[in-house]
């Protein structure tokens, strides 16, 4: 039985593509003297029913900590990390800020940050190439982003990128949230990996053990989501790979509910009992779900003399927790309350323009926004 390595679904029993005599590996290249004992392997292929992850069935490469690349210094590669870097830095306003290249290798792409007003660093687990990046003055430590626990050296950083590299990962949602918790928070990320949908259509020589998991648009989102991210765009670049730009999500807390729930409350019973003083009745109108809630925050509900609303069902009974009269708009026109608070976000315009057509024209109206009720 095997399972997904992001969303941990079963996956079928069958694999929908079976290679045989693949290569074992695309790094360790055989020498003369090993061709004897280099031998293929058969490769399955499955997709996974809830997330739609394309991945293999089998163990990951020994080395899939650590990253080689053949492409880094072309010129390709370079106008395309540089159109990514300026359009990453101004749209999540990164200017002055911190950027950290999960999975650098020997610091390809981090030079090409250089001239760019950021401040670049690098983790990579294998000392050879950390020791390269060094050499060339790069700001890189050797470190891997594996256990949602770790800390990295120098965190948090501001944002982080990562170029085709979560594809070889066999524990992609512990190196995703390592990666969060090491940001500020609203922290931002830049991410690509080889596209599912051009390797399907275009080129299934790309399918190598090396790369375990074969993401999608979709699938690379849902990584993302799913392990605590937003993601600010997604798209294709170079034909051939899927990138997002994705930011860490708030953690909603008690307290920012507790304030904002005092403040509402405190608006809502000050404005009934300035209405009450003035010798004024007050009524609500609509019985909707935003009025029985608001009306659930009063300290006195006895203080409002109604509640308005055209729905037939609804009239005759009362507002839950409240218990506040539920009237048809008829007996409003025939009995009106002097002020009038609108509880019916999207319809205040409609009801608003519809009591000064019907009702007398010194009757106050007031719709209630955020912690106030502002007058109409």
């Amino acid at each position: 039985m095997i399972h997904c390595i992001v969303c941990d679904t079963e996956l079928p029993s069958e694999a929908f593509l079976s290679l045989p005599n693949m290569p074992a590996c695309a790094q360790n290249i055989p020498s003369q003297e090993e061709l004897p004992a280099d031998r293929g392997i058969d490769l399955d292929m499955f997709q996974c029913p809830c997330c739609g992850l394309v991945q293999l069935g089998c163990p990951p490469v020994h080395y899939y900590r650590d990253v080689i690349r053949a492409g880094g210094g072309t010129t390709t590669m370079t106008d395309l990390r540089r159109s990514q870097y300026a359009h990453f830095i101004k749209l999540c306003h990164l200017e002055g800020k911190r950027i950290l290249e999960v999975g650098c290798g020997q610091g390809e792409f981090l030079e090409m940050l250089k001239g760019f007003p950021v401040a670049g660093y690098g983790i990579e687990n294998k000392r050879e190439l950390v020791d390269m990046a060094r050499a060339k003055g790069l700001n890189v430590v050797q470190d891997f982003a594996e256990d949602a626990s770790h800390k990295i050296k120098g965190a948090p950083f501001d944002a982080f990128m990562q170029f085709n590299f979560i594809e070889h990962q066999p524990r992609p949602n512990d190196m995703v949230q390592c990666i969060r918790d090491n940001l500020v928070d609203g922290g931002v990320g830049l991410v690509t990996a080889p596209a599912f949908e051009y390797i399907r259509h275009d080129c299934v020589y790309e399918i190598m053990r090396d790369h375990l998991a074969y993401y999608t648009d979709g699938a690379l989102r849902f990584l993302f989501m799913r392990n605590g991210f937003d993601v600010l765009e997604s798209g294709v670049v170079n034909r051939d790979t899927n990138y997002v730009i994705v930011e860490k999500r708030e953690n909603l807390t008690k307290e920012t509910f507790k304030t904002n729930l005092s403040e509402i409350k405190t608006g809502l019973n000050d404005f009934v009992a300035k209405s009450k003083s003035e010798g004024r009745r007050l009524a609500f109108w609509a019985a909707s779900h935003q009025c029985f809630t608001a009306a659930s925050f009063l300290d006195h509900p006895e203080d409002i003399a109604y509640i308005v609303d055209s729905a037939k069902f609804k009239q005759g009974k009362f507002s839950p927790t409240s218990h506040i009269p539920i009237i048809a708009p008829e007996h409003f026109y025939a009995a009106p309350t002097d002020d009038i608070l609108v509880l019916a976000p999207g319809y205040t315009t409609e009801i608003a323009n519809l009591i000064r057509q019907n009702a007398r024209k010194d009757i106050r109206l007031f719709a209630l926004r955020s912690d106030r009720a502002e007058a109409l």
